[in-house]
């Protein structure tokens, strides 16, 4: 067996890619546990002159292996580019840290002068951010212009002990007489919230040389918001700034239209299901008017923006000559007022700029418009609340901070309010899921009205939209509130299950229906939660022929998700009933 893995680790050696300079073993599979795992790679790394990249993605990396492959790094005085996104798949927590210390500590002795660091995807919490603290702090990111630690888990520790160690890597590099000058930051899915991305801020501030910002999906409320947007001033070569999925709330969005006027360099904005809301984008339209000449992509959709407003913005990018695409999907416009834009646009000559509108939330209820300024009231008084215990927090962080190193998966003291479920179902999103907690299922099912069929479907399907595949912990989770939903329904006498298969098949876009319900576009999520929830023993048996019937039928609305919908057909067909 142990020859058998020898002459596979051969085979994909063979494969591996060399590129002016750079030695690749991206995608490979590897599982390397130990030093004889990798003795010829490191034989490799060892013959390789003038190494100036090294990719290592796609593989899993123990400790003893890491340490090994650190070793051969040592004299690469040329290595200038590290490629390490998902290396530590399946590696316990407690491994990745020193692995990390190992590798880094490797390019501090060989002089490296990097210039892109890559640990995205590796989900190593805050103690994997102390695990690269040395390495930033010193002279071999002195030179460093991408950064890129997408879903690492980092938490508001992590976010607070990178936003340190930046700002002394700035410090030490400026008092050298060659200042950090990092071009691209990209930190999604890191439950940053308010405190990491403040934090970050004000590194960023000092920092001044950013061209790209991508923090989607961090939990980051207006107080984080805002302090990245005085942040952003100071940065006048940015070009892409990308807030997907945190909410602004309109008190965020006009503190990052104002920032915005001070920037004529901006491309892309993706503000993207960040709730900016009406006002927002008001300010956010002229500040459009008045500037940001170069925009090429702007991306306002899913913010509970009304007809007027999204008018506002259309007009506004009206002398925007680079402008590739306006997306306003998933607002409140209503019928009308998606026409009403859609005109507009024509008659700027911008009709093919415009967005899809397929996903419009419809005119807004009054006792909406009254919730929008009820909820503004909330953020003063939570305002009064922070300032009245903020210096209680002072004095407890530290301590609690000490604490939680012992501890992978702790909370902060300074964690925001946790989101409620009525959010998530408005405006799903896996860190919104991820951030209702253990008792999400129990929360959600107890929100979902299963006497009302059209909402348990849409409820089902707003739920399934944030699967993932290939993320364990969010999929765990969906599959769990599917559960929830689902068994509750049809375990309540009253529940019409056939009424509910009909409104899912609906939404679908399956079922034509005599109500004018608008299908939604069809996710790969929706397809894999459907094919999870017939197999389980709540699923009437009888509804499974229904189901077949309509998958089996050939339907342009599933084309995207072949793949996801092959699967459900081949579960349906197994579980159809023997006549």
């Amino acid at each position: 067996m142990a020859s058998d893995a020898v002459a596979n680790l051969a085979d994909s050696l063979a494969k591996t890619q060399v590129d002016e300079g750079e030695l690749s073993y991206k995608g490979q599979g590897l599982k390397l546990d130990n030093a004889q795992s990798v003795e010829k790679m490191v034989k490799e790394i060892e013959e390789f002159g003038g190494l100036r990249a090294l990719r290592l993605e796609g593989n899993t990396i123990g400790l003893e292996a890491a340490q090994t492959i650190a070793k051969a790094l040592e004299n690469k005085s040329d290595l200038q580019c590290c490629h390490w996104s998902d290396m530590f798949t399946g590696r316990l927590r407690a491994e990745i840290p020193p692995a990390l210390v190992s590798l880094g500590d490797a390019l501090i002795t060989a002089g490296a002068r990097l210039k892109v660091l890559d640990l995205s995807d590796n989900a190593f919490g805050p103690d994997g951010v102390k695990g690269i603290e040395k390495l930033l702090k010193s002279a071999a990111c002195h030179t460093l212009q991408e950064l890129r630690l997408n879903n690492c888990g980092m938490g508001i520790g992590g976010g607070k002990i990178l936003a340190a160690a930046l700002t002394v890597c700035y410090k030490e590099s400026s008092a050298l007489g060659a200042p950090l000058q990092l071009k691209v930051f990209i930190a999604g899915r890191n439950r940053l919230e308010n405190d990491g991305a403040t934090a970050l801020a004000q590194a960023f501030q000092l920092i001044g040389s950013l061209e790209e910002v991508h923090m989607p999906q961090n939990g980051i409320n207006y107080q984080g918001v805002t302090a990245l947007a005085t942040a952003m001033q100071h940065n006048p070569q940015l070009r892409v700034l990308n807030l997907n999925d945190n909410t602004f709330t309109k008190r965020g969005a006009i503190a990052m239209a104002q920032a915005l006027k001070h920037l004529r360099n901006v491309q892309v904005i993706n503000f993207g299901d960040c709730l900016v809301r009406s006002e927002g984008a008001s300010a956010i339209a002229e500040t459009l008017r008045e500037g940001l000449p170069i925009l090429k992509e702007l991306n306002l959709s899913f913010g509970e923006i009304t007809e007027e407003a999204a008018i506002e913005v259309a007009r506004s990018v009206q002398h925007k000559d680079q402008l590739k695409k306006l997306d306003l999907n998933g607002n409140s416009l209503g019928d009308e007022g998606c026409d009403k834009l859609k005109e507009v646009m024509e008659s700027l000559n911008m009709g093919d700029k415009l967005g899809s509108l397929s996903d419009d939330e419809g005119e807004p209820e009054e006792d909406e418009d009254e919730e929008e300024d009820d909820d503004d009231d909330d953020d003063d008084e939570e305002d009064v609340e922070e300032e009245e215990e903020e210096e209680v927090e002072e004095e407890e962080e530290e301590g609690e901070e000490e604490k939680s190193e012992s501890n992978q998966f702790s909370t902060p003291p300074s964690a925001p309010r946790t989101p409620d479920v009525s959010s998530f179902l408005s405006f799903p999103s896996p860190d919104k899921l991820l951030r209702l907690g253990a008792k999400r299922s129990s929360l959600i099912q107890q929100q979902v009205d299963v006497l009302d069929m059209s909402k348990t479907a849409e409820a089902f399907l707003k739920i399934s939209s944030v699967y993932k595949e290939d993320d364990s912990e969010v999929k765990s989770a969906v599959l769990e509130s599917i559960d929830a939903v689902m068994s509750k329904a049809f375990l309540t006498p009253s529940f019409q299950g056939l009424t509910f298969v009909s409104s899912l098949l609906v939404m679908l876009g399956l079922l034509k229906s005599e109500d004018k319900l608008k299908p939604v576009k069809v996710v790969p999520g929706h397809l894999h939660c459907l094919e999870h929830a017939v197999k389980q023993s709540y699923f009437p048996r009888e509804h499974i022929t229904v189901l077949n019937a309509f998958m089996a039928r050939p339907n342009k609305s599933l084309e995207p998700c072949s793949s996801a919908r092959d699967r459900l057909k081949s579960t349906l067909q197994k579980l159809i009933p023997e006549s």
